[in-house]
């Protein structure tokens, strides 16, 4: 089960968090001109009227996850090309395999961004545009409604706007395909927070993952904030809990050790690598029976 923390103050903590973990940062190491993460953290003003206290147990635990965080970067940038590509290969088949996908009618996904080195969901993104209730094995699959991230700035706020196509999409800034603002009409895109529907499936990218739910993103916040953002409104509209899952090379996978986590970091469901489905939570273990 998805567990999400709603209060009104959730923000302001988390942007002052990274804030706290910045300053950290800038104190070990120089700046780096690498590409691994493209979406830098929160630099916002609210949070710069909180960084003078020092929370020491906060500060250990961003040591960690920095720390992890350059072990699996690495493991990644060394992770056979031949090897990737099984894997991403495996993960996609998985996915469009599964009936946790092939009942899902409303998805949020991601495109995949070969400088992150994250699966590969050229295959899934693909599926979910060319399906038009298609036969599928003497089955009829359900059409599907498909939403991508946008990066809106660098204070972790990002939108899931509604796409029909790869003509929606255009290169981003930071060189990664995002869905444009309006469509071809000229009239704004769907967005997700504004739909009449409730999100059945997130697919979602990560740097690491353990299998406890624990997930470790790249520090710019920005799922962990649009998921509980999603969450007080599903709330609000009493829909149902959208099943997360992530995917995952083997090398991002943490055995037997959870990934240290704040109050603000959000769990997933299941996994799906090379290996096949992981169900983490009660909801996602309904599925293997």
């Amino acid at each position: 089960m998805l567990r999400f923390r709603t209060s009104g103050t959730a923000d302001i903590m988390v942007h002052a968090a990274k804030l706290l973990f910045i300053n950290h940062l800038r104190t070990i190491a120089p700046p780096s001109s690498s590409s691994a993460n493209l979406r830098p953290p929160s630099t916002s003003s609210s949070t710069r009227s909180m960084s003078t206290s020092f929370d020491p147990h906060l500060h250990h635990l961003f040591q960690q996850k920095h720390s992890l965080r350059s072990k699996v970067r690495t493991a990644l940038k060394n992770m056979d090309s031949i090897l990737k590509s099984q894997q991403d290969d495996a993960i996609q088949r998985v996915v469009l395999e599964a009936p946790w996908f092939k009942n899902s009618s409303t998805i949020c996904a991601y495109i995949s961004c070969d400088a992150l080195r994250e699966v590969d969901t050229s295959r899934i993104v693909s599926n979910i545009l060319s399906n038009n209730e298609t036969e599928d094995q003497g089955h009829v699959q359900m059409k599907k409604r498909l939403y991508l991230p946008r990066v809106e700035d660098k204070n972790s706020n990002m939108k899931m706007l509604k796409v029909s196509s790869y003509d929606d999409l255009v290169l981003s800034s930071m060189n990664i395909l995002e869905p444009t603002l309006v469509d071809c009409t000229g009239n704004p895109r769907e967005d997700v927070m504004q739909a009449t529907d409730p999100v059945d499936l997130f697919i979602i990218p990560g740097l690491a993952f353990d299998k406890f739910g624990g997930r470790l993103g790249r520090s710019g916040g920005y799922y962990d904030m649009f998921l509980k953002n999603y969450q007080e409104l599903i709330k609000k509209k009493n829909w149902k809990q959208p099943l997360l899952v992530a995917l995952s090379y083997s090398v991002q996978i943490i055995e037997n050790e959870r990934i240290p986590t704040t109050p603000y970091d959000v769990p997933v469901d299941a996994l799906v690598s090379a290996s096949g489905f992981i169900p983490i939570s009660s909801v996602a273990f309904k599925y293997c029976h």
